[in-house]
């Protein structure tokens, strides 16, 4: 995997973080927790600007997202007792084909 692959899937990891963080926060009433996610947010921006150094913009920005909505999507299901509805599942899995698909298509 190259660096800005791996950037990216940095990037992505920590958008999952601070969207989590956005819920977990409680509208930045919880001052650890706010910070956490501010600070997520921040080096998943910078993390994905540098992997935009080498990566088409396309291609990172829908891995990024992609990574971050799935991450998100399974966190929601695990710990926070969402839906496990097929068709929720079946798109989580549409999107994930996505993104392997981006990154065995890609040129860096």
């Amino acid at each position: 995997m190259t660096r800005a692959w791996l950037l990216l899937c940095v990037a992505g990891v920590l958008e999952v973080v601070w969207a989590v963080g956005l819920k977990t926060s409680h509208g930045f009433t919880r001052p650890v927790v706010a910070a956490v996610t501010v600070t997520a947010y921040l080096l998943s921006f910078v993390l994905l600007a540098l992997a935009m150094r080498t990566l088409p913009a396309g291609t990172a920005y829908a891995v990024w997202t992609g990574i971050g909505v799935v991450g998100v999507a399974v966190i929601g299901l695990v710990y926070l007792g969402e839906s496990r509805d097929f068709w929720r599942l079946a798109s989580m899995a549409l999107i994930l084909a996505g993104i392997i698909g981006l990154r065995l298509t890609a040129r860096a």
